[in-house]
């Protein structure tokens, strides 16, 4: 009776150890399973301050903590900025009242300008046209006159002659006196108008002047406003490395690693912070080549993390690498010379996680994933 006890436990032994057996085998047909798994973040930034350097003053997250993004990480000294700002307003603030009073000055040699330039052209215009009417009026009594002084010697002749009457001579004679003080006249108002061109002509002269003036003091406007624009330029360029100062966060997440503390001295660029963003967990599995069969973009899959073995979570295969773990080590094997050890090569297979406690992930976490075969 014993015996038989004892075999048929035997047998139900086999018959439960066949069973798991199956199973098991079926399971690992089914699934392809493996511990190569790390936590990974498709966002981790090592993030630094942009454009400035110098001594840091503040420090305001410790690793571990959330940031939101634009939350402040730390902070430079930057008074020195802040007195090279000072100076750069102060300075365009003079150049300003220095540009003002420009603006004026050449107004005001316009305003002159318009009203003497005009007068100035047009008064030596005139006077040419007098000048020129009177030296015709000279000319023609000039001629008016040699021919009363050819008649009067003529009729003195005859006078002395006793062939013409006294009377007759006088008045030619009186004619030619009365001409000649007629020339007088116009030779004194020739000389005055010859004066007056003068002072026109000084006019036109002293408006060229102020005309050169003016454009000197055009050309210094355009000078101050070129240095108003470089300085302008620069002031902005002073503000914009004071905000840089300040360090914020570029996106919603955690604080991974602090790398500097306060007083220490950074560069431009020189990471402070690294941040893992938000929601970008995933899980890399380095999948061993003899177990691809069946996996595809899309299969689902079960994740166990060592640190958590009593929380599940699931994914779906997001990507399935083209070239193996080791084709981009640091230090690819080699062998050209003909040296070969089979060694099994891992793809890279990434996974998106649909479910489960995303908040418990940590970068580089490791663990078990089970991916569902696809027919």
């Amino acid at each position: 009776m014993q015996k038989k006890i004892g075999i048929l436990v035997v047998i139900i032994l086999i018959i439960i150890f066949a069973i798991l057996a199956f199973k098991w085998i079926k399971h690992r047909m089914e699934y392809a399973i493996t511990n190569a798994v790390f936590v990974e973040s498709d966002y981790i930034s090592n993030v630094g301050f942009h454009r400035v350097s110098g001594k840091i003053v503040q420090m305001y997250k410790k690793e571990g903590d959330f940031v939101k993004k634009g939350e402040k990480l730390a902070k430079l000294y930057d008074k020195d900025f802040k007195i090279e700002l000072k100076a750069t307003e102060d300075k365009i603030k003079a150049l300003n009242y220095k540009k003002q009073a420009l603006i004026e000055k050449i107004k005001r040699i316009k305003k002159e300008l318009n009203l003497n330039q005009e007068v100035a052209y047009l008064g030596l215009k005139e006077v040419n046209q007098k000048i020129e009417e009177f030296k015709f009026n000279i000319n023609q009594l000039d001629i008016q006159l040699a021919q009363l002084k050819k008649d009067r010697d003529r009729l003195k002749r005859l006078l002395e002659k006793k062939l013409i009457p006294q009377k007759k001579y006088e008045e030619v004679q009186t004619q030619y006196r009365v001409l000649q003080e007629k020339r007088q006249q116009l030779d004194k108002m020739l000389t005055q108008l010859q004066v007056v061109k003068e002072k026109a002509e000084k006019n036109v002269s002293l408006t060229e002047v102020k005309k050169g003036i003016l454009k000197e003091l055009e050309k210094q406007l355009k000078s101050l406003e070129s240095q108003l624009k470089a300085l302008e330029e620069q002031k902005i360029d002073i503000q914009n490395k004071i905000q840089y100062t300040v360090l914020t966060a570029p996106f919603d997440g955690y604080i991974g690693k602090k790398f500097v503390s306060v007083g220490d001295s950074v560069k431009a660029g020189m990471p402070v912070y690294s941040i893992i963003k938000k929601d970008s967990f995933y899980i890399n599995v380095l999948l061993e080549e003899n177990k691809l069969e069946g996996i595809k973009v899309g299969s689902k899959a079960k994740i166990k993390l060592d640190a958590y073995p009593d929380e599940e979570f699931e994914g779906v295969v997001e990507t399935i690498n083209y070239a193996t773990a080791a084709k981009y080590a640091l230090v690819p094997r080699d062998i050209s010379a003909g040296e070969f050890t089979k060694v099994v090569q891992r793809i890279p297979v990434k996974i998106k996680i649909t479910k489960g406690k995303k908040e418990l992930l940590r970068v580089g976490l490791g663990g078990e994933v089970e991916i569902k075969r696809e027919e």
